[in-house]
């Protein structure tokens, strides 16, 4: 069983990858390998969702030995010859009533991705091919996978698991959209405040000829020489020809006497 080492993972579909002559297409799967029996044994476990949402599993159990065996899975077959051809190949063989039904060989690809080629037929007796294509998972969860050709049954435990599944998936995603709104919400704020503070910095450096009141306007300039004034005198107020260099901004005091521009004029010579 050294040779299996390999395929000893929990693999996740690539849909998009798939092609599929035969059986539904799925839009969502897991595919994983376990070793048991004290590694005499492969279990195969297969879970999946399909495009209409219906969740599916099935689960059977292989001696690679290059033996027929009787399939622990009934409803998938009688009986199954499983092989490892080499590190990167392992072959299942399934039989019904002594017919070969369905051929299913896993490869291990130069890219690391596991890729199921199913070879049956369908019940029009047409021979068929589906090829799949899975990348390994980091970490185990029980959502979904292949659909192949093998008569796999839709269950309760597999219904209720999608159920959950989806639930938990939508409210754990309401929850972090909730909480990425939050997080926009106090970066504005942020940034607002510091524009806040940059302009009052700008202002109070500025020359007051005058003590500014709460909720009064007045308009920002720059001065010839680069230094700043407040003024009571709007720019349309000199008459397109004021004394200073360019106007800035209106802005207003508030009552923390921080500083906010409520608009802007254009510049002027």
């Amino acid at each position: 069983m050294v040779q299996a080492y390999n395929f000893l993972a929990s693999w996740q579909l690539f849909p998009e990858k798939c092609q599929f002559q035969f059986g539904l297409i799925p839009k969502s799967g897991n595919y994983k390998i376990e070793s048991i029996n004290n590694g005499h044994e492969l279990l195969i476990s297969i879970n999946w969702v399909s495009i209409e949402n219906e969740a599916f599993y099935s689960q059977y159990s292989v001696l690679p030995d290059d033996e027929i065996r009787p399939l622990d899975n009934q409803e998938i077959a009688d009986s199954i010859k499983a092989s490892i051809i080499n590190a990167s190949t392992i072959r299942c063989v399934f039989l019904k009533g002594g017919n070969e039904i369905l051929t299913v060989t896993h490869e291990i690809l130069s890219n690391g991705y596991l890729r199921i080629t199913q070879e049956g037929f369908n019940p029009a007796s047409e021979p068929f091919c589906n090829i799949e294509i899975y990348h390994k998972q980091m970490s185990v969860l029980p959502y979904a996978s292949s659909v192949g050709s093998v008569a796999i049954r839709p269950t309760k435990e597999g219904v209720i698991k999608h159920k959950a599944l989806s639930a938990m998936e939508d409210q754990t995603n309401m929850q972090l959209n909730q909480i990425r709104q939050q997080i926009e919400l106090l970066a504005k704020q942020a940034q607002e405040i510091r524009k806040r503070k940059e302009l009052s910095l700008m202002i109070y450096e500025a020359k007051l000829s005058f003590k500014p009141q709460i909720g009064q306007v007045y308009h920002l300039y720059e001065k010839r020489d680069n230094t700043h004034i407040l003024s009571l005198v709007a720019p349309q107020e000199w008459g397109g020809a004021g004394p200073f260099k360019q106007f800035l901004s209106s802005v207003q005091l508030l009552a923390d006497h921080t500083w906010i521009e409520v608009g802007t004029t254009a510049a002027f010579q």
